[in-house]
């Protein structure tokens, strides 16, 4: 049992404190059995450098790697997909210290932990994370620099020192690769990870559902206005259109199409741009009437802004809204769209079938019908609150006429179900009402809390017209948000104590989180944000007309300016011994430095050379006629040969073994 052959003890110490901080933003979504893995690995690791135990053999081995695919197939319900390959990739991670052996064994399980590094930016990929990773980063740097067995084996912290000086020099390359390098698609397309716990709205809904979203205070999208933000109450950001019923649930219909409905622009519009948090789902937020020129976005007949694919990462996208536009104001389109419009299920909530046949004699106009139903929800005592009752098969003539205790999904479903049983198209719109404004960034940010649902109804002439029940029972959760509506329910994101959003009212506390928050908006805005169009309109605005050819130039005569600057700093020529014999002798003294011989202050060059041949005595005859034929240039008067010097050291070079050893 000995120490394993090419790796220091330096190397090994760090490529362990880089294992410990490769897998620490991994654990939220790391089974608890790899944390138990990699302690026993690092310690028996550790044990056999002391040479207290040996490596295991192949009869070990493989039960063990056969154990960990296991433990990734019951942990992740199979070996395919993003989660089960992270997993399984720490897992090769981590058993590959138990058959290091060789500096090439290193070199590998340090590439391994570099690509590890990249993956938890799949699941995380914000501004903490971002400089948290330079953290392992730097440690499997100044692992790779110990395996070098230089002057610095033994010394941790100048290996880290110099670790860190190289992602310094590395900054210029980076932020010049950053700026200029083209943005290009993915080769593929990665599914969100499962373990992100993302939240949001579903294409469909029933009233627990809304609730139990506005119980979470993650962050759905920030907005940025060009000019000023609108008021509160007029942020209605429009997600999906409900228009099937099944005496349950709402859901979107199947025939929406994405083809350019019947609307007509009016009034001034709103530009501005969004930037939406991971959904995993294809539809975008936005103000209506809104319009994108974001590639692959399209905007369908129900007025929703439709990708083509899911939202799986942080997105950038612009918008430009007509608020007052009139949206299909000739008709519906077709007898199918009306009969959707108007569709309900055969049986089922009489009683509130019976009200809308008397609303509908009552008041024969569309316009005073909705009207008289608003003033009912003004002034019945209907309760706001997150805590309903729990309503049976007649859901909608319970919430109606006996609990009247709702969320803004049950005053949307049961307004749209009595329209439409009046005989006036309707349905449900879901989305997100208002937002916080930051004044820091000047940006509306709004969180999953902010969940909302309101009626559209259609009227000849005027087209679809969007009303809020909601408003007429809690006015202030349109105007102020929910954290006034719920003040007396004391239910404000109850589910989570310690989130600063509840405690606003400290200002100090208050101003920390928005400063927060604008700087992870700029994060987004510029770094993750910064894709195709955004860098083409920055390099169009530094350098005019731009085309591939000139950006291909400025990316390689950048890289060649940088590159250039790096050594001239790495190799200060103005520094460089103008005597050729002299620096014959400084190349001989870095070679013997190498292998632990430093020349001491005040040691001459024959005494330093005759040290040298008794340290190393297989190339003690190199080394002296090195100092000899220096010494006959040098000082006896023989011509000087620059060539024989480099002749004799390229001879002493190649003698000397590849692997540097530190002599004692």
């Amino acid at each position: 049992m000995s120490p394993s052959p090419g790796i220091p003890r330096v190397g090994l110490s760090w490529l362990l404190v880089a294992q410990a901080l490769v897998i620490l933003p991994h654990l939220g979504h790391l089974p608890a059995w790899i944390i138990l893995l990699w302690l026993g690995c690092a310690t028996w690791r550790i044990q056999i450098y002391r040479m207290r135990a040996g490596f295991p053999r192949a009869w070990i081995k493989a039960p063990l790697l056969l154990l960990a695919a296991g433990g990734v197939w019951f942990s992740r319900g199979g070996l395919v997909g993003l989660d089960a390959a992270v997993v399984l990739l720490i897992a090769v991670f981590i058993l590959k210290l138990l058959e290091m052996r060789t500096r090439r064994d290193a070199l590998v399980l340090i590439f391994l932990g570099f690509f590890a590094v990249v993956t938890a930016y799949l699941f995380d990929d914000g501004m903490l994370a971002a400089l948290y990773s330079l953290l392992p980063v730097t440690a499997l740097l100044a692992a790779l620099i110990g395996l070098q067995q230089g002057a610095l084996a033994s010394q941790p912290w100048p290996t880290l020192r110099l670790a860190g000086g190289l992602l310094l020099q590395a900054l210029p390359l980076m932020l010049l690769l950053f700026v200029f390098f083209p943005r290009l698609g993915p080769l593929w397309s990665l599914p969100t990870p499962s373990d992100k716990g993302i939240s949001g709205l579903a294409d469909s809904m029933a009233p627990a559902d809304i609730a139990e979203l506005s119980r979470s205070g993650a962050l759905a999208f920030r907005a940025s206005f060009e000019g000023e933000v609108p008021p509160r109450s007029q942020l209605y950001w429009r997600a999906l259109t409900f228009e099937d019923f099944d005496g349950r649930r709402w859901s979107q219909a199947k025939s929406a199409q994405p083809l350019q409905p019947g609307w007509r622009r009016r009034g001034e519009p709103l530009r501005y741009s969004i930037i939406m948090q991971p959904s995993a789902q294809p539809w975008l937020f936005a103000l209506d009437v809104a319009e994108t020129s974001q590639p692959g976005v399209r905007q369908m007949s129900d007025f929703r802004l439709q990708r083509g694919q899911p939202v799986e990462r942080a997105l950038l996208y612009e918008v430009t809204s007509w608020p007052e536009a009139l949206r299909e104001p000739e008709g519906i389109g077709t007898p199918a769209g009306t009969r959707r419009a108007l569709q309900l299920p055969e049986r089922g909530d009489p009683r509130s079938r019976a009200w809308a046949a008397q609303l509908r004699r009552e008041y024969p106009q569309p316009e005073r019908l909705v009207q008289a139903l608003l003033r009912h929800f003004n002034r019945e005592p209907y309760v706001y609150t997150l805590r309903p009752p729990t309503l049976g098969r007649d859901s909608v003539d319970e919430f109606l006429f006996d609990s009247r205790r709702g969320f803004c999904a049950h005053y949307a479903g049961a307004m749209t179900f009595v329209l439409r049983a009046a005989g006036i198209p309707a349905r449900v719109v879901a989305g997100y009402q208002g937002g916080e404004y930051n004044p820091g960034g000047d940006y509306v940010q709004v969180r999953q809390f902010d969940a909302h649902a309101w009626v559209e109804y259609w009227r000849p002439g005027m087209g679809w017209t969007s009303v809020d029940p909601t408003f007429q029972v809690a006015p202030e959760r349109i105007e102020q948000g929910l954290e006034e509506a719920l003040a007396d329910e004391q239910s404000f994101l109850e589910d989570s104590p310690f989130s600063p959003l509840r405690y606003r009212q400290l200002t100090w506390l208050n101003q920390l989180r928005l400063g927060w928050d604008n700087l992870n908006y700029g994060w987004q805005r510029w770094v993750l944000g910064y894709q195709g169009e955004q860098q083409l309109r920055l390099l169009q605005r530094w350098f005019g007309r731009l085309d591939g050819r000139l950006l291909a130039l400025c990316l390689v005569g950048g890289g060649a300016l940088l590159l250039a600057l790096v050594a001239l700093g790495l190799f200060k020529p103005w520094r460089r011994e103008r005597d050729p014999q002299r620096r014959a002798f400084q190349r001989f003294e870095r070679l013997l430095g190498r292998h632990g011989l430093r020349r001491q202050p005040g040691e001459g060059g024959r005494d330093f050379a005759e040290r040298a041949a008794r340290a190393l005595p297989k190339q003690a005859h190199l080394i002296r006629a090195f100092a000899t034929a220096f010494e006959a240039q040098r000082y006896a008067g023989q011509a000087a040969s620059p060539a024989q010097l480099r002749q004799r050291l390229g001879a002493l070079r190649r003698a000397l073994p590849w692997r540097f050893t530190r002599v004692q």
